[in-house]
């Protein structure tokens, strides 16, 4: 039973799925699984992120001060897990300022967990897509530690963090962080925002779009499209907390004055 094997192909790996490498090992029973995995825990080899998930220990390394990649255990949190908002940004180096906060996209309700110094959220996928069973739009796979981990696009990401700001790190994070990407695939950014059919969405990115024409080479087709399905009244940017600011007539949107004076460029 080549349990080493195992942890070497798996550096990240859920109980059930090391119950069933002993199982296709003819080894498997619950009361086996429970025993190897606190065996191996108890020898160092193995770290336990939350309950039902775990981290292997390279040989060699201390359990105690090991560094854990987050953005693998993020990817492992669930079955379905696709790291996702600010985590994407900072996953492709894009991110204004860093975060301990991982944040991951899933189906299910899940528990923040809390490992060595870093918090990891699960966020339920657009409930719009969920319902159109289009929660994999714009999911790209990447690689960590020889394992493969599913992340939101840029495009994708783009729209999410327009759509939920608070995941995103507030505006001033959301504009400095889009602002370091070289390109977007702009006919990918609209079709995704249409596919979330929310009018508030479509105009906020509309929106950033227009402000950044030059950058992104915005077409006028791509604004036209956008702007067909923005607001028919004005909409806040944030409805819950309802920032003042401009009414920008052409969006239908309330864009707070921190965005259009850009206040954080302002020299203290």
């Amino acid at each position: 039973m080549d349990v080493h094997g195992f942890f070497e192909r798996n550096p990240v790996f859920s109980t059930s799925k090391f119950a069933a490498f002993l199982q296709s090992q003819r080894a498997g029973s619950n009361r086996t699984t429970e025993s190897l995995l606190r065996y191996h825990t108890n020898q160092g080899r193995l770290l336990r992120a939350r309950r039902g998930l775990y981290v292997v220990v390279p040989a060699g390394f201390n359990p105690t001060s090991y560094q854990v990649d987050p953005y693998l255990l993020a990817a492992k949190m669930t079955d379905d897990a696709v790291l996702g908002y600010h985590t994407t940004l900072q996953f492709y180096g894009k991110a204004y300022s860093s975060s301990s906060r991982f944040l991951y996209l899933t189906k299910r309700a899940t528990r923040v967990t809390t490992f060595r110094t870093n918090e990891f959220r699960g966020v339920r996928f657009p409930k719009q897509l969920q319902e159109e069973g289009k929660e994999f739009s714009g999911i790209e796979m990447h690689e960590r530690l020889g394992m493969p981990v599913r992340v939101t696009s840029l495009e994708r990401t783009l729209v999410d963090v327009l759509d939920r700001p608070e995941l995103g790190g507030g505006w001033e994070e959301i504009w400095r962080s889009l602002e370091a990407v070289e390109f977007f695939d702009l006919d990918a950014v609209v079709r995704y925002a249409l596919l979330l059919e929310n009018a508030t969405t479509v105009a906020k990115v509309g929106f950033f779009l227009e402000q950044h024409r030059d950058r992104f080479m915005v077409e006028d087709d791509h604004l036209a499209t956008l702007r067909a399905h923005c607001p028919r009244s004005p909409h806040y940017m944030m409805r819950t907390t309802r920032e003042s600011g401009r009414l920008i007539p052409e969006w239908n949107l309330v864009v707070p004055l921190e965005i259009l004076e850009r206040s954080w460029e302002e020299v203290l």
